[in-house]
């Protein structure tokens, strides 16, 4: 079952003789499947299973990608294609690998292309710090930060069209919180080290 942002839909099926054997799982569906939007289906969405009820799995969203096919036939000759890969943090502490892409009318130069690809940076990381992960991966979903990045970034050189080609979940809140006192542990220990050295020296 999809998680409540996506209506609680039915996602598919997985066999499993205990509960408990479905955990951890992933379902991939279409957006047009859980929408009915038949002009969706070029989007593909992952889901991971988190939880089991008695005759439901519950899952949590874990990717966004668009088919590769659909992002061949925006591919135009004598235009460019102008691609970034960052990670972003959200309001609520997730962390997300997200993949933007852009489609000029007419062949950018590097300058132009360079400015393109930060401004889609500055915007994605804008839209991840000041909002939760829900919210900020239903603007993905839904196409408003792709609107966003377009609106900004169109400034620049003229656009035909932005996405956002991939993103995935990368780490919970408190994976986060664990990578960070491990790395906090890590920078302590040394800084004691080079004390004692100096202390050594002396």
């Amino acid at each position: 079952m999809a998680p409540e942002q996506f209506d609680r839909k039915v996602i598919g099926e997985t066999p499993a003789d205990e509960p408990e054997q479905v955990l951890d799982r992933t379902l991939e569906t279409t957006l047009g499947a859980i929408t009915g939007n038949a002009s969706e289906n070029n989007v593909t969405l992952t889901f991971k299973v988190t939880d089991v009820g008695s005759d439901a799995a519950y899952t949590e969203f874990v990717r966004h990608e668009l088919a590769s096919d659909y992002l061949r036939s925006l591919v135009r000759r004598g235009s460019s294609k102008v691609a970034a890969v960052l990670t972003v943090r959200t309001k609520d502490d997730y962390r997300l690998r997200v993949q933007p892409v852009a489609f000029t009318t007419k062949r950018a130069d590097h300058s132009q292309q360079r400015a393109i690809r930060q401004s889609m940076t500055d915007v994605t990381e804008r839209a991840a710090a000041g909002h939760t992960y829900r919210e900020f991966t239903d603007s993905i979903v839904r196409g408003r930060l792709s609107s966003a990045m377009y609106n900004e970034a169109k400034t620049i050189y003229p656009l035909r069209r932005v996405e956002v080609q991939k993103a995935v979940l990368d780490a919970h809140p408190e994976e986060v919180y664990e990578e960070q006192e491990t790395a906090a542990s890590i920078e302590a220990h040394a800084e004691d080290a080079v004390a004692d050295a100096d202390e050594t020296e002396e």
